[in-house]
């Protein structure tokens, strides 16, 4: 069985009960869990102080257990904050020496998006404790639906990354016939946008770019698909990948615009591939996805094929 060791780099976990779900299923298992008092932390809207946060990303490259997993209790708002007063060096010369295997999404893109950028650590964006372990956890109403189980799905795919030196993801996706290779990188949307211009924004070429958000209505991600388009990133690439785009229907004033209108204006414009349908992203059946490694997609009439390696796995 594995350890998880949480940390809370993010917002304030509104919803306790949910995240305490979460350590419970995982012991349930048979999992060990460390490090659970930064579910309770609170400093203002965030998981603690700057310096608490910061402590907790930070204090990884001390870690001295194998196998270990790392997981935030959620996401929100706040690794913005620490993202230049990490050690990322440290961090880089631990993952030498024997990989920390580090999963989330959402905000954390931020500092998994640097760490590729500044240590190339392959980090996974993946489930986390509260929203996906313990169940449902909406940003808006934080209410809880269906949070008696965990996604199977979900499950099966996160133990599949962690586990597997080379795995496939298979969906029925929507976009031209290709096959592509690269690195695969990307993760939340809007906080990739953030980094244009910084040190932690990844500069990779012929990549495959792998993207999703929430509560985003359809013209804002479009706008921001677009701010990638203009900076120059997406025509780099070999090939782009949209999971999950989810919270934000259009209403009377779109008049037929949709996301499916956005993905039609994006290929209209773009010379590389653009393949949707990927469940993967802010929803409780997702996929989990080696950020920083290896990949292979092809896109046929008869589905789409997504193949990763080179990424850290379970030893034990």
């Amino acid at each position: 069985m594995s350890l998880f060791h949480l940390i809370a780099p993010s917002g304030y976990c509104i919803n306790q009960q949910a995240a305490l779900r979460g350590v419970q299923r995982l012991t349930d298992a048979g999992h060990q869990v460390e490090n659970d008092e930064v579910i309770r932390r609170r400093y203002q809207r965030f998981a603690g102080t700057d310096a608490e946060r910061l402590a907790d990303v930070n204090s990884l490259a001390s870690l001295t257990s194998p196998d270990t997993i790392v997981m935030p209790v959620r996401g929100g708002y706040g690794a913005s904050r620490l993202l230049d007063r990490i050690d990322w060096q440290s961090l880089a010369s631990r993952q030498q020496r024997n990989p920390l295997l580090i999963c989330g999404h959402s905000d954390f893109t931020a500092i998994q998006a640097g760490l590729l950028a500044q240590a190339n650590v392959i980090t996974f964006s993946g489930p986390m404790l509260a929203a996906n372990f313990g169940g449902a956890e909406t940003l808006n109403t934080f209410t809880e639906f269906g949070a008696e189980t965990l996604n199977t799905f979900t499950e099966q795919h996160f133990w599949l990354a962690l586990r597997k030196a080379q795995f496939t993801v298979e969906w029925q996706g929507d976009g031209p016939q290709c096959n592509a290779q690269g690195t695969l990188w990307g993760g939340n949307l809007a906080m990739l946008i953030s980094l244009i211009g910084t040190p932690w924004m990844p500069t990779i070429d012929k990549g495959i770019l792998v993207l999703e958000d929430v509560n985003e209505h359809p013209f804002r991600v479009e706008r921001m698909l677009l701010q990638l388009e203009y900076a120059g990133i997406l025509n780099r690439q070999s090939a782009i990948v949209l999971g999950s785009f989810s919270g934000a229907a259009p209403n009377e004033y779109d008049a037929g615009y949709s996301l499916e209108s956005v993905y039609a204006f994006l290929r209209s414009r773009l010379s590389v591939p653009l393949i949707t349908g990927l469940d993967f992203g802010h929803e409780q059946r997702t996929v989990t996805l080696p950020i920083g490694a290896n990949a292979t997609l092809k896109n046929t009439r008869q589905g789409t094929q997504l193949t990763l390696s080179g990424h850290p796995t379970l030893q034990l």
